[in-house]
């Protein structure tokens, strides 16, 4: 199984360019490693967008699901730093997704990522159809491909108010890594073609890895 973990905090939101570098000062020296440290958490990416809105993205590996919703995650959670803060409510068009990995398939992570966002009603034909596509095979430059369930009750922006609707609270997103910007992109659409992934499809992106930070990485006292 390629991806680390059995769970993926997805994080994906804008930034105003005025507070761009500052954004990504914060993430880069501050943020990714605050979440890798807690208990439960394995590694962290973060990615850029080669085509695709929002234009940030970062993935969270864990090793289960329970750790996204583990004291130690909600202590962190409500004990933000004042930069955190400070980045936070500055985060624009948030997607925040908690979600299981039912699927992952192939060898290896990509510097390139596909991201297909899914919003479907038979939730148990779109997972039989994605089981039939999601298998890199020998495709030249694609190298993994992963299915992400979210929890509708957890995945919900911090940013917004708790009571206002989230429709895509419950949207799964498949991700497709390789090596190259364009056999992702072809990759992305080849797999769209089933009749029950199509009509689902709410979004795709291509994003470029920006760096990525594993537990191991971390300073040892």
């Amino acid at each position: 199984m390629p991806l680390a973990g059995k769970g993926m905090l997805l994080t994906s939101m804008d930034i105003d360019a005025s507070n761009e570098a500052e954004f990504n000062r914060w993430y880069d020296r501050e943020h990714l490693e605050e979440r890798v440290a807690i208990p439960g958490f394995l590694e962290a990416r973060r990615y850029v967008a080669h085509d695709g809105k929002p234009k940030y993205l970062s993935l969270y590996s864990t090793e289960t699901f329970e750790v996204l919703d583990s004291p130690a995650y909600r202590t962190a959670l409500a004990n933000q730093t004042d930069w955190s803060k400070a980045n936070i409510a500055r985060f624009r068009n948030m997607i925040r997704a908690v979600a299981r990995i039912s699927i992952s398939r192939g060898q290896g992570r990509g510097a390139v990522l596909g991201i297909v966002r899914l919003r479907a009603v038979d939730k148990d034909r779109l997972r039989i159809a994605l089981r039939d596509q999601l298998e890199p095979g020998k495709l030249d430059g694609i190298l993994s491909m992963h299915l992400l369930e979210s929890d509708p009750s957890l995945s919900k922006p911090i940013t917004d108010d708790p009571s206002a609707p989230n429709p895509g609270a419950g949207d799964w997103f498949v991700l497709i890594e390789g090596t190259d910007v364009k056999a992702v992109s072809a990759a992305v659409t080849a797999r769209l073609g089933d009749a029950a992934i199509k009509s689902a499809v709410i979004s795709t992106g291509l994003y470029h890895l920006m760096w990525d930070l594993a537990k191991c990485d971390l300073p040892t006292i």
